[in-house]
């Protein structure tokens, strides 16, 4: 979908600027606004370009930077730190082969950190895309990146 054709369906207010990003990133398949989109939503919103950049840079679901197919966020809060015997961050980097902020060759996966997602009682979690995994060890871990069947 065109950045003109979705903001189409949205008022002309700058509270529907987080509205605007998640569905415009979410449509894309690199998942990130760029600094062209940047400038033509704060125009249309009628906000500075630097309100659409400091939401982009306060929440960490958004990017302005290309992301991969799939976007995994793992929790780096206190919780999912203690809860956990290994390390859920070193074994995506070795399943994937990549470290944090990075994306797979493939374009398939960005690896990222995130706040809390809510979920302190069956920690460690991550989420990818819009699904939480609970409970993680490094096999449930190996065993989720397969159902994304992925050539690495």
């Amino acid at each position: 979908m065109l950045l003109k054709d979705l903001l189409e369906k949205y008022p002309k207010k700058e509270d529907q600027l987080i509205e605007v990003l998640l569905a415009y990133q979410n449509e894309k398949n690199d998942h990130y606004i760029s600094k062209e989109e940047i400038t033509e939503i704060a125009t249309y919103l009628g906000v500075p370009e630097s309100k659409v950049c400091s939401v982009l840079s306060f929440y960490t679901f958004f990017s302005d930077k290309p992301r991969g197919k799939h976007i995994i966020q793992v929790c780096k809060d206190v919780p999912c730190y203690v809860a956990s015997d290994f390390d859920v961050v070193k074994t995506l980097e070795k399943e994937l082969g990549i470290r944090v902020n990075e994306t797979t060759k493939n374009g398939q996966f960005t690896l990222e950190l995130t706040s809390c997602l809510g979920c302190c009682e069956s920690a460690p979690v991550m989420r990818i895309d819009d699904k939480i995994y609970t409970h993680l060890s490094a096999d449930k871990i190996k065993a989720i990146l397969s159902e994304y069947k992925v050539t690495m």
